[in-house]
């Protein structure tokens, strides 16, 4: 039996199922990570992003719908290997000066995954001529580096100084 040939958009739905998947993960591992932080920053960088990553879900589902199929997950290894290493900062470092900077690392993390989607997923849908796609996809690549960018404000102002401390 001949093997199927996976086109561009076998390969574009294959990733916005991969990305769908991320994107609802991210929304069930967000309130973990803010009653884990102990910043008043951070805390408020997860609860406006748990926001922000609710829409992109919404966008997503648009997508599905321009596209003509039913939003449908894929699991995204990626994603669970980077809220694992999120989930063992949690344990390894609770009560440690250090735990927001490896929270607000791995939160970082995700950002520049979910960056790497989106910037694919732009340019895929442009290539084939999905011009609303790819704008939803712009919308939500350009609130992930916004994210990214208080994100390293929030470490550079606040958290990483305080994981320098003693306890």
């Amino acid at each position: 039996m001949a093997k199927e040939i996976k086109t561009l958009d076998v390969l574009f739905h294959d990733t916005l199922k991969d990305v769908y998947f991320a994107e609802n993960k991210i929304v069930d591992t967000l309130p973990k990570m803010r009653d884990a932080a102990k910043s008043k920053q951070l805390k408020d960088a997860f609860i406006k992003h748990l926001g922000e990553t609710k829409v992109h879900v919404e966008r997503l589902d648009q997508v599905f719908k321009i596209i003509g199929k039913k939003p449908e997950k894929r699991t995204c290894d990626a994603i669970m290997g980077i809220t694992k290493e999120g989930a063992s900062i949690m344990d390894e470092y609770e009560g440690s000066p250090a735990l927001d900077a490896g929270l607000l690392a791995a939160a970082q993390a995700v950002e520049h995954y979910e960056m790497s989607r989106y910037g694919t997923l732009r340019t895929w849908a442009l290539e084939l001529g999905m011009k609303d796609a790819a704008k939803l996809f712009q919308t939500t690549l350009d609130e992930e580096q916004a994210t990214d960018i208080a994100l390293t404000a929030i470490a550079t102002k606040v958290v990483n100084q305080t994981a320098e401390k003693a306890a």
